[in-house]
């Protein structure tokens, strides 16, 4: 799975399919391919690796109307061109967004029937699947509404009939996938960066919905193969949010960014007077599902809600939750954090509550998403477009926001917007050269911290280890001794977090235990202490308990930014990873 991107009109369909395609690189893959009809003829043409590699193997001269394209990231079979999308099947060209679980059954039965197959994908099943099916049933719409019915899983299909090359077709479960108008042209693509070169309308397809697609006509098929008429949204921003803006990585403009996205996020609740956050006051108990940074983030919301609004708060990875016995009843909230709102363990969690009656709240970035759409109640953080594969201001959002939560419990609307702004873009604006460059020579790095300092800790190895690919590992600051510090040696990097001065005598004697056994300890605080019992210190402003892991989280993200510049990685697009995770 990783990026779709489809065309159908009147211009270069191959240069159309491309620029979609580099639209979406932000979202890691392994390879990448394009399918295209010339003179009524099938081409297909895959590259491992980057894009530019597919790029120098097309002649863009070429004339085609009709294309989809795909960047790959490996879950069936390695990286590989034979791997890589589009697959193909007699009549079918397809490809896909997410996975097939009952792929190894239908390669069975399919096999049975003559067909062979090259790759190890689960797409390249589905493909040949759909032209079985067509074998029986030349009609290509009720082939796809079949298929829909048979496919176990997750999957967004972008799909060429070389029976029918006036339309384009699209089959939709789970996985995202748009459909865009444009002037007597039409688009499909996994994500909105994809078409906004060309346009900003789109639909959202719904789940076991069927788009038949040509230049001038879109029709949606339901389940029971009647024609929906679809809901046309305009993206509310542009081209400009998704390129570089003379940064170096998007990374670091989505940093330099956190100030404005403070700012807009609190401003869509608290000018109105917490107006747009639901009523919660029927909820005695919330539990937070999410995944990666979002996870961490609800660790900050759980240790926030439950302080300030004593409310028992329980916060889940979202592939345990989903698996487990969950303990709710009608006055339980369930909290969903997802960037994207696509995020396929996060969706089915929600989707497990809602079947047991229980009520959900998601936190999303993303309008019209999978998560928000399946919500009973939606807050929308305002991060904008954030292209870089490990979140940065997608992550200051939603603790934001979920600082604004307690406060709206709290009924505390104490918060100097403006004041805080300042102290986002000083601290945003400020190295850590010699801090970077050191942990840049480590293999190992420790972050330790008690209470919600621990939580940022978690985040602040998360973005060390995605981008650098340095092993980093967080603990709360009293457990590293039970067990764990044996593997501190000389030199070891422990960054030890302490802005709750409740906690900061215990956390200095925790610092002193690394300390003695020689690590090398950078020291972030709010506080004025000085001592021996550090090598580096960074001292951040002291605000308001509510919104002080904004500001704290900042410095941590500088540092893991740096080492990996200073290690030459691809920071934008780290290796194994993907910026939307719609596959279990």
């Amino acid at each position: 799975m990783c990026g779709i991107t489809g065309y159908i009109g009147k211009n270069n369909a191959i240069k159309v399919v491309m620029d979609g395609l580099e639209s979406l690189e932000y979202r890691g893959y392994d390879s990448a391919g394009i399918a295209y009809i010339c003179d009524n003829k099938l081409n297909i043409i895959k590259e491992e690796g980057k894009i530019i590699n597919l790029k120098n193997s097309i002649d863009f001269n070429t004339k085609s109307s009709l294309a989809i394209g795909h960047t790959r990231w490996a879950t069936h079979g390695i990286p590989s061109k034979t791997n890589s999308h589009p697959h193909s099947s007699n009549k079918f060209i397809v490809v896909h967004n997410g996975i097939i679980e009952n792929y190894l059954e239908l390669k069975e039965e399919l096999l049975k029937n003559d067909y062979k197959f090259e790759s190890d994908t689960d797409t390249e099943v589905a493909c040949a699947y759909i032209d079985f099916l067509y074998k029986s049933d030349k009609n290509i719409l009720s082939v796809l509404n079949k298929a829909s019915k048979i496919f176990k899983g997750s999957y967004a299909f972008g799909i060429i009939c070389t029976d029918d090359l006036n339309h384009l077709y699209a089959l939709k479960k789970t996985s995202p996938l748009i459909i865009a108008f444009g002037n007597d042209e039409n688009y499909i693509a996994s994500d909105i960066p994809a078409i906004l070169k060309y346009t900003n309308k789109y639909m959202l397809l719904d789940d076991y919905e069927i788009a038949k697609i040509e230049s001038s006509k879109i029709e949606v098929y339901d389940s029971n193969m009647n024609l929906v008429d679809k809901k046309i949204l305009e993206f509310e921003g542009s081209i400009e949010s998704s390129i570089k803006c003379g940064y170096e990585h998007f990374m670091l403009k989505e940093i330099h960014e956190e100030s404005e996205v403070f700012v807009n996020t609190v401003k869509n609740y608290l000018d109105d007077n917490f107006k747009n956050i639901p009523d919660l006051s029927k909820y005695n108990k919330f539990h937070i599902v999410a995944c990666g940074s979002a996870y961490h983030a609800g660790l900050i919301g759980k240790y926030l809600i439950e302080k300030y609004s004593n409310i028992p708060t329980l916060v889940e990875v979202a592939s345990e939750y989903r698996y487990k016995k969950n303990f709710y009843d009608e006055n339980t909230l369930v909290i969903l954090i997802s960037q994207s709102g696509e995020t396929i363990d996060t969706l089915a969690c929600l989707l497990k509550a809602k079947s047991d009656n229980i009520d959900t709240l998601s936190i999303v970035n993303v309008f019209g998403s999978s998560i928000a759409r399946e919500s009973k109640y939606v807050l929308y953080t305002k991060a904008g477009c954030e292209i870089a594969v490990a979140t940065t201001k997608a992550y200051l959002a939603q603790i934001t926001l979920l600082a604004l939560i307690t406060m709206y419990l709290t009924n505390n609307k104490d918060i100097e917007t403006k004041y805080i702004s300042k102290l986002i873009d000083e601290e945003i604006n400020k190295t850590y050269e010699d801090i970077s460059l050191y942990i840049s020579k480590c293999k190992n790095v420790f972050f330790i911290g008690r209470g919600i300092d621990y939580a940022l800790g978690m985040e602040g190895a998360l973005k060390l280890k995605e981008i650098s690919y340095i092993n980093a590992s967080a603990y709360p600051a009293g457990e590293l001794k039970h067990g764990t510090i044996s593997l501190i040696e000389e030199g070891t990097p422990v960054i030890a977090i302490s802005t709750d001065n409740s906690l900061l005598e215990k956390t200095i004697s925790n610092i002193k235990e690394v300390k003695a056994r020689g690590a090398k300890v950078i020291f972030i605080t709010t506080s004025k202490i000085d001592g021996d019992f550090y090598d580096y210190k960074i001292e951040i402003p002291k605000i308001n308990d509510l919104l002080q892991s904004i500001i704290t989280i900042i410095p941590l993200q500088i540092i893991a930014y740096e080492v990996a510049k200073y290690l030459g990685c691809d920071i934008d697009k780290p290796r194994n990873l993907a910026k939307s995770v719609t596959v279990e």
